[in-house]
């Protein structure tokens, strides 16, 4: 019995004084830094930046960790009720350390191995392992993190209150999917704010806190109402409901609104152009302040342009239009020239990159097509097949006057095309055509000048021909008819009378990149430019003639709300175009969509808002184009894929009007179903004075009279443009006739 005595004596001496020398070691630092009450009390989440619009709607976040932190005050009471059922029926009744559950922990989990005894983790030793992880590795770590975690838990309990730690827990909790905290997770489940949970929602956000992924209600569905019921039994058990309560809950099924505004958000190509310019802005503020902000890590609230309602509005008409389109294209190249054809371009691509050996290497990838984006194993060469034929477009959205960015999709899908296609540089057809008659317009040539319609042939570069998209030869156009109808041999014409120099001086004051070259394909727009870039341009014929800058933030703030940035959007400068010219293109261009190219705005999309706009269709319908405009709004979409040589073969599927236009047609008709989305963007045209509506007043087109047909007996039909007036001066009219040249 004595010998029995010593050995308990001795047992119990050891597991006494064992705890107190290891929670010595720990507290002096010797497995790691131990932080200070005043460290804890400074702590600070990476909390993720929330992208609102323009009235304030979510968009989207910017984050290393995706979280919002919330106060106490904004849980409901049936949450907090849950979290403490399940994970720690006694908080409010021990300071951090539950020695209840220690004993515990000790003997069945440490001693003898007992995996399935609970952990024993009070929810603020919990918060001590959130906040700073566990790094100890080796035979002893779980003994060692367990006693840091109850030091740093007596510890957050003398530094904040009981309501506070909870918060804070929840704050720092992760739930799966790269979802940190309790708003996040209720945003990404349901859809909605903590504030706004349910009983049985709460339940299943509780439920996931046990293990992430087993539990995940997207999916493992069945696991994850099983884990509730456990959180409602818990809650019964507790006397946080009662039986009734509990027992009607567990028969409900798991109802989610799912969204992930990472990965499907309404506008991704819009918010990562917008993280890119806040991190210049807080470069520029932290230079002249001093004071450093993270986008990622501290919680900022941008404020964007976006019009939120016109967003999603261009989304769906992406998705109606381009669906039945790719249809169309898939169908055009399933015939036997055609998948011959595809075959040839994908092993020409694939030899351009160092995918070729590994071109029939079958592996999961993440797969775009209308219906939905799915994970699917196929080659690499089947994968690029399907890419090379899929069609891309881009739509910007701007008010014309500040520069304020409406609208901005920027592809088809972010995540499998990250390519941003309004800022992709193409062709611009005959959207170019605004740009030049302008120039010439600036230069005196009248609206009724009348420009030849003959057939002509262009050597000297290279032999070439402009012909017009209707094959028609023949008579005169007026300046005015040969834009709104877009021809083509009168708008060569054009060129050769309009100072290149001058030209290149207003492209460039515009805002284009693309150098231009003095050729003749120029003239009927083999220039590049963006979506970006025109609609810059387009903006200078709806605001008067002036240069806008776009623009896409209104304010940046801290969490707490501080100022750290204001947008004052100073009213545009530099004027590039005279009010009279201004006013001639808008008139020329608003007949354009009554009666040419773009008239089936109206016609078959119904639009009734006054607009001026132009389409464009790139050699061989390479690259669809239509630009549009009215005060209020300017708006550009662009379509193509991603080689001009996967195409339509003809105008039917492939213009500006077919392929293009619709775009901006479907967008503006469902504008027209909201009145406030009327009042913003349905701008309406000053009448044009009386002396400029006369210079208007000219027929189209007209034939030749005689002594014009007479001319043209001596007219040749072929000009060597290195000779042509492009390049001298005009030929006199005797000169003209007898074929003399200095």
């Amino acid at each position: 019995m004595k010998k029995l005595g010593i050995k308990i004596i001795t047992v119990a001496g050891i597991s006494v004084i064992i705890p107190l020398i290891l929670v010595l070691i720990v507290s002096i630092g010797a497995f790691g830094i131990l932080q200070s009450k005043k460290e804890l009390q400074n702590y600070k989440n990476a909390v993720a930046s929330v992208v609102l619009s323009e009235n304030g709607e979510l968009i989207g976040k910017i984050f290393t960790e995706n979280r919002t932190n919330i106060t106490y005050d904004q849980l409901p009471k049936h949450l907090v009720n849950a979290l403490i059922a399940t994970e720690d029926a006694r908080y409010f009744k021990h300071k951090g350390i539950d020695s209840r559950s220690l004993v515990r922990v000790f003997f069945k989990t440490i001693l003898f191995r007992n995996k399935n005894s609970g952990g024993g983790s009070t929810i603020t030793e919990q918060l001590a392992k959130n906040m700073f992880g566990r790094k100890n590795r080796g035979p002893f770590a779980l003994l060692i993190n367990k006693t840091k975690e109850a030091l740093l838990a007596r510890r957050l309990e003398k530094v904040f209150t009981k309501e506070e730690i909870i918060a804070l827990y929840l704050n720092t909790v992760p739930f799966g999917e790269n979802v940190y905290g309790i708003d996040a997770a209720s945003r990404r489940y349901f859809n909605k704010t903590t504030g706004k949970l349910k009983i049985e929602e709460s339940a299943v956000l509780i439920g996931i806190l046990k293990a992430n992924n087993l539990y995940n209600p997207r999916l493992y569905p069945k696991n994850a109402r099983n884990r509730r019921n456990i959180v409602l039994g818990q809650m019964k058990k507790y006397g946080y409901l009662k039986p009734s309560e509990a027992d009607s809950l567990s028969k409900l099924p798991i109802v989610l609104d799912y969204l992930n505004l990472e990965s499907e958000g309404p506008a991704d190509y819009f918010l990562y152009q917008v993280k890119n310019e806040v991190n210049t802005i807080l470069e520029e503020v932290f230079a002249s302040t001093g004071k450093k902000w993270n986008v990622e890590e501290d919680g900022l609230i941008i404020t964007t342009t976006l019009n939120l309602p016109l967003q999603k509005l261009a989304n769906q008409s992406f998705h109606d239009h381009l669906s039945a389109m790719q249809k169309k294209m898939d169908t055009q190249y399933e015939t036997t020239s055609g998948r011959k054809f595809i075959a040839r371009l994908t092993e020409n691509e694939l030899k351009k990159t160092n995918l070729a050996e590994k071109a029939h290497e079958v592996k999961p990838r993440l797969i775009f097509n209308w219906q939905g984006t799915s994970m699917d194993s196929v080659s690499v060469i089947d994968s690029m097949k399907s890419s090379l034929m899929m069609l891309h477009a881009g739509l910007l959205a701007m008010n014309p006057v500040s520069g304020e960015i409406k609208a901005w999709v920027g592809g088809i899908d972010f995540k499998t095309h990250p390519y941003d296609q309004v800022l992709a540089r193409r062709q611009t057809g005959s959207t170019f055509k605004p740009i030049l008659y302008a120039e010439a317009l600036e230069e005196g040539i009248k609206p009724c000048n009348y420009l030849d319609n003959d057939s002509i042939v262009v050597s000297g570069l290279v032999d070439w021909s402009p012909r017009n998209f209707d094959h028609t030869v023949g008579g005169k156009y007026s300046l005015t008819g040969a834009l709104v109808h877009s021809m083509n041999i009168p708008t060569f014409n054009l060129f050769l009378r309009v100072d290149f120099n001058r030209l290149d001086s207003l492209w460039k004051r515009l805002g284009f990149s693309f150098p231009l070259v003095n050729n003749p394909s120029m003239a009927l727009g083999t220039a590049e430019a963006s979506v970006a870039e025109l609609a810059v341009a387009y903006a200078a014929f709806s605001n008067g003639g002036y240069r806008v800058t776009p623009q896409k933030l209104i304010s940046i703030k801290s969490a707490d709300g501080q100022v750290i940035w204001q947008n004052k959007f100073n009213a545009p400068k530099l004027r590039v175009l005279s009010s009279r010219t201004i006013m001639l293109i808008s008139a020329i261009l608003q007949k354009a969509v009554r009666e040419g190219t773009g008239s089936p705005l109206a016609s078959v999309y119904g639009v009734t808002i006054p607009m001026a706009g132009k389409t464009g269709t790139s050699q061989d319908y390479g690259d669809a184009w239509f630009a549009a405009y009215n005060p209020k709004l300017v708006i550009v979409s662009r379509v193509g894929a991603s080689l001009t040589s996967v195409h339509f073969r003809s105008g039917s599927n492939g213009s500006g009007s077919a392929l293009a236009l619709p775009l901006v047609g479907l967008t503006l008709k469902n504008v027209q179903r909201s009145p406030e989305l009327m009042g913003e963007f349905a701008g309406y045209f000053a009448l044009l004075p009386s002396e400029l509506q006369n210079e208007l007043g000219c027929p189209d087109f007209r034939e030749k009279n005689v002594i014009e047909n007479f001319m043209g007996i001596f007219k040749k039909n072929k000009i060597d443009y290195n000779n042509s007036s492009r390049k001298q001066k005009k030929n006199s009219f005797f000169r003209r006739i007898f074929g003399k040249n200095k």
